[in-house]
């Protein structure tokens, strides 16, 4: 399996990470923190020099509760740093946004993105029409409601069902819309409209959705699911390349991280055990 990216090739002979990179002052762990250009450009730095091999880009805080963001701020926010990114550094670049006028903006950059991942799926204003336009690979993500009532008492009658049931409709709407199932990947959404038991039963479960043979990323990092009544989002590391590392044991092919460094050495061990079970 393979995801051909622009003139760029990603081979899924090896897990990739995902490195995040939000450029908002809200998001729910490290909000602020890299706002500031020459601190962003830093953070990409470390994280490229760590082993991430795409870097997700986002300006709007999509946690519980955030607020919607205007398409003029998100781009201010957005486009200086995947200008700059794309300038500096060789490295797979990443677009989160769900905004038509950002896809589009992201995307004429010379040497700009390469991937555009929309937590809610190319449904906003235009957004399905910028994706057919530029042809990049995108992602698909579930999520039930939005993030403003997303935990507000999710419900499934059976979780994997419905979110199985959901990508095979999306694919169709994808294929539909001119968009080839070669450039699509999945997300199943963690903490999207979940709760905590949502979470672990689709954790578990994981591998069951490899029969569209679509290339699946997962993104758990930090997230509340690994609270467990007492750790705040500061204690969460080790939960989370827990979580990383049960994910890559069923195949997962990318992993959107907050700690590069941690994520990558812990799949070095998983990558070593996949190995040596074909041979």
């Amino acid at each position: 399996m393979m995801l051909k990216l622009n003139a760029r090739i990603l081979k899924f002979s090896k897990i990739h990470v995902m490195g995040i990179l939000n450029v908002t002052p809200d998001s729910f762990f490290d909000g602020g923190k890299y706002c500031v250009l020459s601190k962003a450009i830093d953070h990409v730095s470390n994280m490229i020099n760590s082993g991430a091999t795409i870097i997700d880009i986002g300006g709007e805080s999509t946690r519980p509760g955030s607020k919607i963001l205007s398409e003029s701020e998100e781009l201010e926010r957005v486009i200086p740093i995947i200008h700059e990114v794309s300038r500096r550094f060789d490295v797979l670049i990443s677009v989160n946004t769900s905004s038509a006028l950002v896809m589009r903006e992201s995307a004429n950059i010379n040497n700009g993105i390469h991937l555009i991942n929309d937590i809610r799926s190319f449904t906003m204003k235009g957004a399905m029409q910028v994706a057919v336009e530029c042809q990049l690979p995108i992602c698909i993500m579930h999520m039930q409601g939005n993030p403003q009532n997303m935990q507000k008492s999710p419900y499934y009658s059976d979780i994997i069902t419905e979110i199985d049931g959901y990508f095979h409709d999306q694919i169709i709407r994808f294929e539909s819309a001119g968009i080839s199932r070669n450039k699509l990947i999945l997300d199943p959404g963690f903490g999207f409209g979940k709760s905590v038991a949502h979470n672990y039963k689709l954790l578990a479960n994981l591998k069951h959705f490899h029969h569209f043979d679509i290339p699946l990323l997962i993104g758990l990092s930090r997230k509340s699911m690994l609270s467990f009544g007492q750790y705040a989002v500061q204690q969460r590391l080790i939960g989370s390349i827990s979580c990383a590392v049960i994910a890559a044991m069923q195949g997962v092919h990318i992993i959107r991280v907050h700690d590069v460094r941690e994520t990558v050495e812990a799949l070095k061990a998983v990558q070593a055990t996949l190995q040596y079970n074909k041979e």
